[in-house]
């Protein structure tokens, strides 16, 4: 178990810092409070196929666009198939970190070359296009709110909760609010990789959906906001008084008031719901941090 770990590093690349950050929202009338006990750590179960070649974790990305876009499709096709063997109940085996952590770093590497990574998507399948189009604008999105921070700054991270855990929170929240689990587990992907950060934003917003103090006393609805579950159900609620289902967009510029951010959970949340794998290719993306130096990656293999 990597657990909990402290990490000396920056700005966490995931969202601009405090989303649902609205102090002066005023709360409508909310339900019931809804505090659920933290379940116990999981145990790792790391098991990669041996017969798989694995990339490593800081395998060159190619910036040819004809072997760019034959590495996005080997990496994917790959990865489908690792997500598949997977028991969600259970930490991720190496092969699935590797490959989604591979799939990643492709994916961040055609954010930051835009012109190079056209030329490699036009090579691709359409539907395998259509989705590194969308994942690669988002992350771009999410790169121009980064807040970077002096090197010397301390970020908090540990394990997310297991998929399948994390997966059942955003389906009640779904079935008690009206809003989408796809986009509830956007908004943590974007927020904290799915409350792998543990450290409070650089505005002081809090907890795996990056809640303001104020906005928690609103919404959460007397819960913790540390627990996963209490964190999405409050997400939820706050979605919803502010204009989910019925305008997304609205609700998640209330969320945090960016069309930036706006952009880059719809992408992501309409990843998910074509094909709901890629919540899990998602679940396994790891976090970067922005520093004045340059940026760094603080979880995943090789880390802690």
């Amino acid at each position: 178990m990597r657990s909990f770990r402290v990490v000396t590093a920056a700005a966490v690349l995931t969202a601009a810092a405090g989303c649902a950050a609205q102090e002066s929202a005023a709360p409508p009338s909310v339900p019931a409070p809804t505090t659920v006990s933290a379940t116990p750590e999981h145990t790792p179960t790391h098991t990669p196929s041996p017969e798989r070649d694995l990339p490593d974790p800081d395998e060159r990305i190619p910036k040819d666009p004809a072997k760019l876009a034959a590495a996005l499709e080997k990496t994917t096709e790959a990865l489908a198939e690792a997500i598949d063997g997977w028991d969600k109940k259970r930490e991720p085996p190496e092969d699935v970190e590797l490959l989604a952590l591979h799939h990643q770093r492709i994916h961040r590497f055609a954010a930051r070359n835009p012109e190079i990574a056209e030329k490699a998507f036009a090579r691709l399948p359409e539907r395998l296009a259509a989705g590194a189009r969308d994942d690669t604008r988002a992350i771009r999105e999410l790169l121009a709110l980064a807040h970077p921070v002096k090197s010397t700054s301390v970020i908090r991270t540990r394990d997310a909760r297991p998929a399948a855990e994390l997966l059942r929170y955003f389906k009640q929240a779904e079935r008690r609010f009206g809003v989408e689990w796809e986009v509830l587990a956007a908004v943590m992907f974007a927020e904290t990789k799915f409350g792998r950060v543990r450290s409070a934003s650089h505005v002081g917003a809090q907890g795996p959906m990056q809640f303001m103090p104020a906005t928690w006393k609103a919404y959460g609805m007397g819960g913790d906001v540390q627990d996963h579950r209490d964190a999405v159900m409050a997400a939820a609620n706050y979605l919803r008084a502010t204009g989910a289902p019925r305008d997304y967009g609205r609700a998640l510029h209330a969320y945090n008031p960016s069309q930036r951010y706006v952009n880059a959970i719809q992408s992501h949340a309409r990843q998910i719901k074509r094909d709901p794998l890629n919540y899990y290719v998602y679940y396994n993306w790891q976090v970067y941090v922005i520093t004045t130096k340059g940026e760094r990656r603080v979880t995943g293999p090789s880390e802690g």
